[in-house]
């Protein structure tokens, strides 16, 4: 099939538009009011970024895992809505519910009792320890509401249903941002309360966050809207059927995590300036990333649909359409981060040093994007769709464990190399990844039809 053949399916593209292009919207919102929130802790100094950023970090824990969760059971999601299988679609949801829940009632309690000793993890200066832990405690109770949230929302997504999270999320993070305004400084009449004030009006968004998508799923008496005998329909057959696909997703996420959890043990030693220009350079290419975003999990739903309906042949096609039009919009987006970011980083109120080394983190994020890019639309896009986890698990966390980190430290620790060279040792891993990954998808052995074989 040539070039031109393979990507002349007006089809195609609509359907990957109408998936992708809410995605990306909604992650570029939610990145954006996240650089917005950046910006004013920013204004409360470099110790109250370094702590909030930190303090997250321990979220960021729970939000891979989370995702981990979540994204195994879409697997199963996109293939049965393909079948047109609602009652297993129900299943899963509820087993997802299950999982979700209990993880993140784990991390809320840990980060409730145990503050000061997590965030030591990645800090000995005293003063970000004892601000993170303030913030710590408070935002923990949003953990399990979050859950909630994403279970529902991933659901809706690997149904195609992509604008109900879109408007929910966006709606709940627009207040956040507005609460964080007006309780980190106290205007308009409401209690300064710094940090504190961020840590409440994040706690608040998320409250909403689940009020407004549970009303919307069972108000309109949606696909999705499972009554708790429904959810709860589960059998020991079906529950390991289950977990034999989404545990080692679950186990990627986790292994990976606490991987890019070194990367942050590294640049919390290397100084508060390092860990703040690493905060700062996050959040720019967070925002940078929704259009990739909205690309995997188009590609994610559309490829487990065509598994599910038993159209391999066309689910092959979708697979190298996605990995050549991934990285090509990568590459122009990496020259966009290049000329742009030295605008975007002089919102932040932080010193020279500090300036200095978030644009240089910028410039290498650039270069190497495609190959990022590439990465995650095979891993998440298109070998997970095809419920090949384990082949997954090997290379994202291999990739991580056996290059990346070992790398980090030796440059960080070892050689002391400035944070923008730690930085570019990163994207080894990936590199890494492309090399083996690609001849996998070339092979066709990541397709396997996992709505045919449902175990009741």
């Amino acid at each position: 099939m040539g070039i031109i053949q393979l990507f002349n399916d007006k089809k195609f593209f609509k359907s990957m538009l109408k998936l992708a292009i809410p995605i990306a919207l909604q992650n570029l919102i939610l990145s954006s009011l996240n650089l917005v929130d950046t910006i004013i802790i920013g204004g409360l100094g470099e110790t109250a970024i370094a702590s909030v950023g930190l303090a997250n970090q321990y979220f960021f824990l729970l939000n891979l895992l989370l995702f981990g969760i979540t994204s195994g059971s879409s697997i199963f999601t996109a293939q049965y809505w393909g079948n047109k299988d609602i009652k297993n679609i129900r299943r899963v949801l509820g087993l997802c519910l299950l999982t979700g829940c209990s993880a993140a009632l784990l991390f809320t309690l840990g980060g409730l009792f145990f503050p000061k000793q997590i965030l030591s993890i990645f800090s000995k200066d005293a003063d970000v320890i004892m601000l993170g832990s303030q913030y710590l405690k408070i935002i923990v109770f949003s953990y399990v509401i979050t859950s909630i949230t994403f279970a529902y929302s991933f659901t809706l997504r690997s149904t195609g249903q992509v604008k109900i999270p879109m408007i929910v999320s966006v709606t709940a993070l627009a207040i956040n941002t507005i609460l964080n305004y007006l309780l980190v400084y106290g205007y308009f009449g409401f209690p300064k309360m710094g940090t504190n004030g961020s840590a409440t009006a994040t706690l608040i968004a998320r409250i909403i966050e689940m009020c407004l998508i549970l009303f919307a799923v069972y108000r309109k008496n949606n696909v999705i809207a499972a009554k708790f005998s429904e959810l709860m329909d589960l059998s020991k057959a079906f529950i390991l059927n289950f977990f034999k696909v989404t545990i080692p997703v679950i186990l990627n996420e986790s292994i990976w995590a606490l991987g890019v959890t070194m990367y942050a043990i590294v640049y919390a030693r290397m100084g508060t300036e390092v860990i703040a220009s690493t905060n700062i350079s996050s959040t720019v290419e967070r925002i940078t990333w929704v259009i990739f975003m909205g690309l995997g999990n188009a590609c994610a739903v559309m490829i487990g649909h065509k598994i599910g309906e038993g159209n391999e042949k066309d689910a092959f096609i979708y697979a190298k359409r996605f990995i050549i039009l991934g990285p090509v919009f990568a590459m122009f987006a990496g020259i966009l981060v290049f000329f742009t970011s030295p605008w975007i980083l002089s919102a932040y109120k932080v010193s020279p040093v500090v300036y200095n080394y978030a644009a240089k983190n910028l410039i290498v994020f650039s270069i190497f994007l495609w190959v990022k890019v590439f990465n995650f639309t095979s891993i998440v896009g298109i070998l997970r769709s095809g419920g090949d986890t384990t082949f997954c698990l090997i290379l994202d966390t291999g990739g991580v464990w056996l290059i990346g980190v070992p790398l980090v430290f030796l440059g960080g620790l070892v050689w002391h190399l400035p944070v923008y060279y730690v930085y570019a040792l990163v994207y080894m891993e990936e590199v890494a990844k492309l090399i083996i990954g690609l001849p996998r998808i070339l092979s066709k052995k990541w397709i396997n039809n996992l709505a045919s074989k449902t175990v009741v």
